[in-house]
């Protein structure tokens, strides 16, 4: 699996956390979060996938979550690995993202997530935007780029 992100720290135990994200596309526009803290960033909808929970079942929970939207027809477009000090948890994780698109079809409210605000972007301006070199990687290769 495709690594991404910071150098992996030799004697650094790191806690796997499974994650389900998504590239969500309606009228030539892309669906992002920006998240306020721990560090203000854009991010593709999505977050790790709880105990008893499956990827499908997460992804449509956090992408709620995040942006106020439930989706439909989510395709998973692979994975990628990340090796990242989680400072809201206080643990270093492998970060193990799934990586699917969807469609928004209907927004329900403002993102219930406290610190998320849903952001409608053009193509190019989310793969400016996005923090996280593994999702811009996804991102470009679902445009074609």
């Amino acid at each position: 699996m495709r690594r991404f992100g910071e150098a992996i720290v030799r004697g650094q135990t790191y806690r796997k956390r499974p994650g389900a994200y998504a590239i969500l596309e309606r009228d030539g526009q892309i669906l992002l979060t920006h998240q306020q803290a721990p560090v203000p960033e854009y991010q593709l909808p999505g977050g790790g996938i709880d105990p008893g929970e499956g990827a499908l079942q997460a992804l449509h929970r956090e992408a709620f979550e995040e942006t106020g939207w439930s989706i439909a027809n989510p395709r998973r477009l692979g994975a990628y690995r990340r090796f990242v000090w989680m400072p809201e948890y206080e643990f270093w994780a492998e970060k193990i993202c799934s990586i699917f698109v969807a469609r928004p079809i209907l927004q329900h409210s403002a993102p219930r997530e406290m610190g998320h605000t849903a952001v409608w972007v053009t193509p190019e301006e989310a793969l400016d935007l996005l923090a996280n070199q593994g999702d811009r990687h996804f991102l470009a290769r679902w445009l074609g780029h």
